[in-house]
């Protein structure tokens, strides 16, 4: 039987320059499979323990709750409570604190009973001057689909939803062919008021 040269096999040594390190490139040792293994295990225990958060703030009411708040905040009638249910993980995820203080407005939101996302808004403010805070965090998670750094919904986003009319989101090109050339609808100026004070500009990374 040949034997091995510097613990290689025949046909590694036997090999040109190029196919052993091809070989060796391509070979995957044991401890590469066990981290691999490891890495895929703590993924799963995440994504599980994301999916019982998720479950355990649906049965305790902590999401309709949550869905309560964000149609008043969004002069809405009906939203995706699937969608809901992922942007209040992702929320309570991101800053614990968040969940009481979402509480706080559900609790405001039964009590007074505001009329318009302004009244409900200004009138949070004015309770608790930190609930401004977490107003923006859901209206950020609804309008731009984000919650935790992460994005939750795309084509789904309520800003997209405001201009589908006029403008689709990009990647997508639902119009006919040179859709973009026709002249968009007129758009009636906004003459709202900020319902909350200003906040410090904060420029996100990109």
């Amino acid at each position: 039987m040949q034997q091995d040269r510097n613990g290689l096999p025949p046909a590694e040594w036997c090999a040109t320059p190029n196919a052993m390190r091809l070989n060796r490139l391509m070979r995957m040792s044991r401890r590469d499979a066990l981290m691999g293994g490891l890495g895929l295990s703590v993924a799963g225990l995440f994504s599980s323990a994301q999916a019982q958060t998720a479950q355990t703030a649906a049965q305790s009411g902590e999401v309709g709750r949550f869905m309560a708040v964000s149609e008043r905040l969004t002069d809405r009638t009906t939203l995706d409570s699937r969608i809901g249910t992922a942007l209040y993980v992702g929320i309570v995820h991101a800053n614990p604190d968040r969940q009481a203080k979402i509480q706080a407005l559900a609790t405001l939101l039964e009590n007074s009973k505001p009329t318009s996302a302004a009244e409900f808004a200004r009138a949070a403010e004015h309770e608790d001057p930190s609930l401004k805070e977490v107003i923006h965090d859901i209206l950020a998670g609804w309008y731009r689909g984000v919650a935790d750094g992460k994005v939750v919904v795309y084509r789904s986003a309520l800003m997209f939803d405001i201009t589908k009319d006029a403008v689709y989101p990009k990647t997508y090109a639902t119009g006919g062919p040179f859709y973009w050339v026709s002249k968009p609808p007129e758009v009636a100026r906004p003459t709202g008021k900020p319902a909350l004070t200003p906040s410090p500009f904060v420029i996100e990374p990109t």
